[in-house]
């Protein structure tokens, strides 16, 4: 079935922490619209990558390990910022639902890569039904940040901001080190 994988891949459990951190100190109403900012940006993304994605990689030279290492160069960024400023990269960008919870902590590398491959396993609708699915089951864990957010508090959600951090940053290495393993495995 389709819906697994994909749901592995989605990790929205595993969002909700680096959601917290990220949206940390903002007021319902634009957390909100982060929400759903992240959700639609998720959506487009993950779906318009089932129909596109293999032709964009074919156009562009570029490969799923190529992939992989920008991606987690991008979410090192984040959480270096994070970790050494302690200022919240929410506070310095508008569009938070698009980069980094749209993409890549929803509709990151290993939904993508992961969409192409059950498209060959179950077809088109089936992996569009998983990808949709997830997504917005992802849109209801990150609905609860809040609850969680007063359950810890203000020490907690401090607390919880950096190790978050930490762990978007080992995240981020993985995916660097898996891409560039990959490639240099594919090297004549």
């Amino acid at each position: 079935m389709a819906f697994v994988p994909m749901f592995v891949a989605v990790d929205a459990i595993g969002i909700l922490p680096m959601f917290i951190s990220l949206t940390e100190g903002m007021d319902h109403q634009r957390r909100q619209a982060t929400i759903r900012q992240s959700v639609l940006t998720a959506l487009v993304v993950a779906v318009g990558f089932v129909f596109l994605g293999k032709s964009v990689f074919r156009l562009m030279s570029i490969t799923v390990h190529d992939f992989m290492i920008a991606g987690g160069c991008l979410l090192f960024i984040i959480a270096t910022l994070d970790l050494i400023s302690g200022t919240k990269l929410a506070r310095r960008i508008d569009t938070l639902g698009v980069v980094p919870l749209g993409v890549p902590l929803i509709a990151g590398p290993a939904v993508l890569t992961t969409g192409l491959m059950l498209i060959d396993l179950y077809g088109t609708a089936m992996t569009v039904i998983s990808i949709i699915i997830n997504i917005c089951f992802a849109g209801v864990v990150l609905l609860t940040g809040n609850f969680w957010s007063r359950l810890l508090g203000h020490g907690g959600s401090q607390a919880v901001s950096k190790v978050a951090s930490l762990l978007l940053a080992a995240i981020a290495v993985m995916m660097i080190r898996k891409g560039l393993t990959a490639f240099i495995q594919g090297i004549p």
